[in-house]
């Protein structure tokens, strides 16, 4: 269950797991990715170089199943501030264009680390839809505490503007 990750700091226990959804790893997730960080490697956008490859096909990048994996943590926003750290990043099985991978989470440690912050370690296994192992991390992350949620003050707009100038004046 994913509800672990909207607990409140004090509430985290070791060994608390959670299970994301799936999603499925698309070609034009491989050419986004190829686009977006200049990695044209042929394992991953040539079709033909690749079927002569390690794998008999195209494979998607693996630091874009990391991303996927992050993406499909759903994190509460009013709880969670910041991933600080993504350690121990082993790369298991390729992921296939079609694959379908989903995150298996468990908390892994907790500690405070200033009045308002904790420190979350949580073990990620990333899997296919065959329930095979494609990559695991581990990955840190700072945990708003309970008391420094605070409900949001409603202001009317033109108080929240205030001197706003939309365009510097010259």
């Amino acid at each position: 269950m994913t509800d672990v990750l909207s607990r409140p700091f004090g509430d985290l226990r070791i060994g608390d797991r959670f299970t994301t959804r799936g999603r499925t790893v698309t070609e034009g997730d491989v050419s986004l990715f190829a686009g977006l960080t200049g990695d044209h490697h042929p394992l991953h956008t040539d079709a033909v170089w690749a079927a002569a490859g390690p794998f008999g096909e195209r494979i998607a990048h693996g630091l874009l199943v990391a991303g996927c994996a992050a993406g499909l943590v759903p994190f509460d926003p009013d709880r969670v501030m910041a991933l600080r750290r993504i350690r121990d990043l082993t790369f298991k099985r390729p992921v296939r264009l079609g694959d379908t991978i989903r995150v298996e989470g468990t908390i892994a440690q907790t500690a405070p680390v200033g009045e308002d912050t904790g420190l979350v370690v949580c073990d990620w296994r990333i899997r296919n839809q065959h329930d095979e192992l494609v990559c695991r991390m581990t990955v840190d992350v700072l945990w708003r505490a309970e008391e420094a949620i605070a409900e949001p003050e409603l202001v009317s707009a033109e108080a929240a503007l205030g001197d706003y100038v939309p365009f510097p004046v010259i």
